[in-house]
């Protein structure tokens, strides 16, 4: 089983104000969140399918806990409240899609999938995808 836990810094990020502007998200909020996430600190905890993930950036701080295969609450990127199921996509790549409790929007999922000591971490929102690297520290 692959081993995600550790802290991780991002090295890249491909197209994260595409995706907020998909997700609604205006212009002047956007750019305080495209500055706040352009250097967000990573934590994960992982026992066996059980995972804790907690990023920080300097506006906000997001945690999430869940078990492989199991329904969880969990928040979009643009902050709304959703159901989200996280599954092996690949030995090394966790899938989760993302629905949404209330009202209409993307359909949006994210996927982490390790390389070593490379993590890959994928935002979807319908047809726009945010691509992240991050590198153990």
């Amino acid at each position: 089983m692959p081993n995600f836990a550790g802290n991780w810094k991002m090295k890249s990020s491909e197209n994260f104000d595409e995706l907020l502007k998909k997700l609604g998200v205006n212009a002047m909020l956007r750019k305080v969140a495209v500055a706040a996430a352009s250097s967000p600190q990573v934590e994960i905890r992982q026992d066996g399918e059980q995972f804790y993930i907690k990023t920080s950036t300097s506006v906000r701080t997001t945690e999430i806990n869940f078990h492989i295969g199991e329904e969880f609450d969990e928040e979009t990127v643009d902050g709304r409240k959703c159901k989200s199921l996280a599954t092996w996509e690949t030995e090394n790549k966790i899938h989760c899609q993302q629905t949404l409790v209330e009202g209409d929007g993307p359909k949006t999922f994210w996927t982490r999938e390790l390389n070593g000591d490379e993590l890959t971490l994928i935002f979807g929102a319908d047809e726009i995808i945010c691509t992240r690297i991050y590198i153990r520290e």
